[in-house]
């Protein structure tokens, strides 16, 4: 459709608080992918939209309009036995619940094509975490993308150009831009990736606390609560659940650190650990949405029966092999995932119990250590990170560390290890940590 007005009059309005047509929006944006629209318009745009807003129709036209500026995957071709459902995450510290969630899912019966990204200033990337499997190959063609999903339920992998590419050229401009964090911008983009996966259902999971995405509780339940409504509306029944992020999910943030703990978890090591939780609300709401159980006790039989006989397990081991990691990686992990050169525990200057963890401080921490980009074109060392974090509640002391870092040499180590400490507020009062899930936000209601 053409548009009636000039990028310079659509951004004029904006700015000047108008609400915008759907037709409008949807030209604009197709001018974005199309290279149109100049970067400096762009930007122009991003800032009135920061500063002015959109109302529910405008957030809802700017989602459809990027997930239509790309490719928008058919599955029908596939004749697939099974609901097509996806989960996505703002991100966190030790936040490793797609690596166990996919395959979990799979192997209840659902289709899970997960297009995961990088690392983004202290979140950890689930694409960098895989990456640590020698051969995984997250960017397969689209035919090879469909084929593993067929064969296997599951296939993380990352984003392709063809999918939504109006949000790659928007997104870095609001990243030099600051713009970033617009509600609106944030639901569109999230969104726009998403839907152009072709999904019947999607899960999503908003983080609150010091280590989420968001500055602010109160933005992150406005988050969540637009990406459900927004999400619905354009087409794709979603469910988003706020959890809290303000200490590491798991009890490792780094790359091949995690990827350890992944098969843990898979094999049903530790079902009751935080990351865990969060993993199975997240699972019981995909195979309700899925429509794949009646009810969430029938969920919960479900995805106990798939871990403890090993389903879960294995569709892991045969989306990484399938992606070209080992045949036999879940059985010899250990001979495939590399070491750091340096292991050390990391001990209190004094005794107490850990009453706060600063989440984002000790992201950062492992993105100094190599296992984040300080550049965009800087190299990850999947080595890196910290294993054994103590929990808020916890007491540690000389015999039980604040965690185990990994690092490439001792100079690292040490100012890893200040780091942690510094992130760590010790004393002798009870402490317990939040309520992992604090609301829930469904779409249609």
């Amino acid at each position: 459709m053409t548009a009636t007005l000039l990028p310079q009059e659509l951004i004029r309005l904006k700015r000047d608080g108008v609400s915008l047509p759907a037709r409008e929006i949807q030209a604009f944006v197709q001018g974005i992918a199309d290279d149109r629209i100049s970067d400096a318009q762009i930007g122009a745009f991003s800032m009135a939209v920061f500063l002015n807003g959109m109302n529910h129709e405008e957030i809802v036209a700017l989602t459809t309009a990027t997930r239509d500026s790309g490719q928008v995957m058919q599955w029908d071709a596939l004749n697939l036995p099974g609901p097509i459902i996806d989960k996505h995450s703002t991100g966190g510290v030790g936040d490793l619940v797609s690596l166990v969630l996919g395959p979990w899912v799979a192997a209840c019966g659902a289709f899970v094509p997960m297009i995961s990204g990088r690392g983004l200033g202290h979140t950890g990337g689930t694409l960098d975490k895989l990456e640590s499997i020698p051969g995984y190959n997250p960017y397969p063609t689209p035919a090879r993308f469909g084929e593993v999903v067929k064969t296997t339920g599951v296939a993380i992998i990352g984003q392709t150009g063809n999918l939504a590419p109006a949000d790659k050229r928007l997104y870095g401009v609001r990243d030099v831009t600051a713009t970033v964090e617009s509600i609106p911008l944030i639901t569109a983009s999230i969104l726009g990736k998403k839907l152009a996966s072709g999904l019947d259902a999607l899960v999503m999971d908003v983080k609150v606390g010091s280590g989420a995405f968001m500055p602010t509780p109160e933005k992150s339940r406005e988050l969540a609560k637009s990406i459900a409504t927004v999400a619905t509306q354009a087409g794709t029944p979603t469910t988003a659940l706020l959890t809290d992020m303000s200490q590491p999910l798991a009890p490792c943030a780094g790359n091949a650190v995690e990827i350890n703990e992944t098969l843990a978890l898979l094999r049903g090591e530790r079902p009751h650990s935080r990351v865990m939780q969060i993993t199975r609300e997240l699972a019981v709401e995909m195979l309700m949405a899925g429509k794949l159980v009646a009810n969430r006790e029938e969920a919960l039989t479900k995805l106990e029966k798939t871990l403890t006989s090993g389903a879960a397990a294995e569709a892991f081991a045969r989306m990484v092999r399938e992606l070209g990691g080992p045949a036999d990686f879940m059985e010899h992990s250990d001979s495939y995932l590399a070491t750091a050169p340096v292991i050390q525990a990391i001990y209190p200057e004094q005794s107490g119990i850990i009453q706060r963890i600063d989440n984002r401080a000790v992201g950062m921490s492992v993105v100094e250590l190599g296992g984040g980009r300080l550049r965009n074109d800087a190299r990850i060392d999947h080595r890196v990170g910290f294993s054994e974090i103590a929990e808020v509640g916890e007491r540690v002391d000389n015999q039980r560390p604040l965690a185990v870092v990994h690092a490439c040499s001792e100079d690292a180590a040490a100012q890893a290890t200040g780091q942690l400490r510094a992130a760590v507020t010790l004393g002798e009062a009870a402490a317990t940590a939040e309520t992992l899930l604090q609301d829930t936000f469904r779409g249609d209601a």
